[in-house]
């Protein structure tokens, strides 16, 4: 695809469909996090924080498809290609892919170490021997949470991939383009931040329930925690930057325009 200067000024970055689906997934999120939290004891966060994020994906993906591109005369036409990461933002992404790597990484090594629970089901608990004494606390991020939250990540890093593309290649300024891969950058984050600071700070309570843990589980914490932390900073970021994005603001050639 080339890249096409439009005379008209692009709106379909700044529609009111768009924003209002994007508020619409925020609000659907929030109410199906705070049904499954209750869930099961309270077991149910594990699911809820990844469940949110994938609403806060769907509102975006569904603002994008119901959105139409800006229609206006052409007038110029250029030959570079566009490609998605001419539009993603440089810094965030890799911040993004840096947390999901951690929290790939995380539930991983939680589910090699997790144990089935006193129902037998496994992946959902820790349980520790030492001096002759066994010890056991959850939930656990293993694979019985673990699981769904990979497929959560899987299922909005292929959403968001697709819609990457498709935002690069159809018609519209390069201004609206950049503004909906934010959004999109940032729906996916929501996904990868909220899921890592359930499972760190999950891992990171059963470790300082136990004291069979020794050196391993100290170092363990020093990992977890900064984790827990950087993705309870990095989870509201993200909310803001996807419920007030930039591409709310009127552009410099609109306002010129107008004038």
């Amino acid at each position: 695809m080339t890249d096409l200067d439009m005379t008209a000024p692009s709106t379909a970055s700044r529609g009111p469909v768009d924003r209002y689906a994007r508020w619409t997934g925020v609000a659907t999120g929030a109410l199906a996090a705070c049904w499954l939290s209750a869930l099961d004891h309270g077991d149910g966060a594990l699911y809820a924080v990844p469940a949110f994020g994938l609403s806060a994906v769907a509102g975006v993906l569904a603002g994008d498809a119901l959105t139409a591109p800006a229609r206006g005369a052409v007038r110029t036409a250029g030959l570079a290609p566009r490609r998605v990461r001419d539009y993603v933002p440089p810094r965030m992404t890799l911040l993004l892919a840096v947390l999901a790597a951690a929290l790939v990484a995380l539930l991983a090594t939680a589910g090699a170490v997790a144990s089935p629970d006193d129902l037998g089901r496994a992946g959902r608990q820790l349980t520790l021997t030492c001096d002759g004494m066994t010890q056991a606390h959850g939930p656990w991020p293993g694979l019985y949470y673990g699981l769904p939250m990979l497929t959560s990540l899987a299922v909005a890093t292929g959403a968001c991939g697709w819609s990457l593309r498709r935002i690069a290649t159809r018609p519209g300024d390069e201004q609206s383009r950049r503004d909906r891969s934010l959004a999109i950058v940032a729906a996916w984050g929501i996904v990868v931040s909220t899921s890592l600071l359930g499972a760190a700070a999950t891992a990171s309570a059963s470790l300082f329930s136990v004291t069979c843990d020794g050196a391993a589980g100290t170092v363990a914490n020093a990992f977890l925690v900064p984790l827990a932390l950087v993705s309870l900073v990095t989870a509201p970021w993200l909310l803001f930057t996807l419920c007030s994005p930039r591409a709310g603001r009127p552009l410099r050639a609109d306002r010129g325009v107008r004038r």
